[in-house]
């Protein structure tokens, strides 16, 4: 299935818990590079856990514990000497809910290159020009950027969110998800804006929307309490799926 796919992220042996409860059991995961790979599956069965993980996310919650590895471009990102800051500048993230800061649409692109040490006024100007672009937003706001990002509408926040994790390049998307708190226009603009951004980054995306992961995704991880069950090529996966537990749940018959 991946064998002409060059892979840029792969989890070995993961499992992470929570306290008592184990929230991925076991897993082997490879993601390629400049795809979308989508991941399905029920409430609870551990997608935004795993996604998390990309990134150690995980982490910031005091209870929860991980074992196993997860090598990005052929380094475990859970290593001793990973630097997690730099590990996060690489690997961005976009959560479920749009969360501008409450400053200006500029401010909140130009934050992150700030941090990593980016002063120059015209290298700031011409990065949130860039990725505001490429986040399919200029036309809407090229007059309100010093305007409060609070002001917008929450496809147009979603978008603005994109374009803040693209402004520190990444080469990686995670998006939990971005459209489930979305109507349906905005969402489309997102689905849209997911296909042009693969050119340029491998895109991960959580969502529990299956139209959605058949629509817009490359391949499709379908995990079930903390396993995946199954991962293969979108098309293959939602036509002929190999597993009885992913037929029952793209039919609606579970889940």
């Amino acid at each position: 299935m991946l064998e002409n796919e060059e892979i840029i992220l792969q989890s070995a042996g993961l499992n992470i818990w929570f306290g008592s409860k184990q929230a991925i059991i076991n897993v082997d995961l490879k993601i390629p590079k400049h795809k979308i790979t989508a991941i399905i599956g029920p409430s609870g069965c551990g997608k935004s856990t795993f996604l998390r993980a990309l990134n150690r996310m995980n982490e910031v919650i005091p209870i929860s514990r991980t074992t196993g590895s997860v090598f990005y471009n052929g380094q475990d990102i859970y290593s001793s000497d990973t630097d997690v800051v730099e590990l996060r500048k690489k690997v961005g993230m976009v959560f479920q809910k749009p969360n501008p800061f409450p400053k200006s649409i500029y401010e909140n692109i130009a934050y992150g290159p700030k941090i990593h040490g980016i002063k120059n006024k015209a290298e700031l100007n011409a990065i949130v020009e860039e990725t505001v672009k490429s986040a399919a937003l200029w036309d809407e706001i090229e007059d309100r950027l010093h305007s409060s990002a609070m002001g917008l509408s929450g496809g147009q926040q979603q978008r603005l969110c994109i374009a803040r994790a693209m402004a520190v390049k990444p080469e990686i998307i995670l998006m939990d998800e971005p459209c489930s708190a979305l109507d349906p226009i905005s969402t489309a603009k997102i689905e849209d804006l997911m296909i042009e951004l693969k050119q340029d980054y491998t895109v991960i995306i959580v969502t529990h929307n299956m139209m959605q992961a058949a629509r817009v995704s490359d391949y499709t991880a379908y995990f079930l309490l903390g396993e995946l069950i199954e991962y293969s090529e979108t098309k293959d996966l939602f036509e002929y799926p190999k597993d009885k537990r992913t037929e029952d749940y793209i039919t609606g018959r579970f889940g």
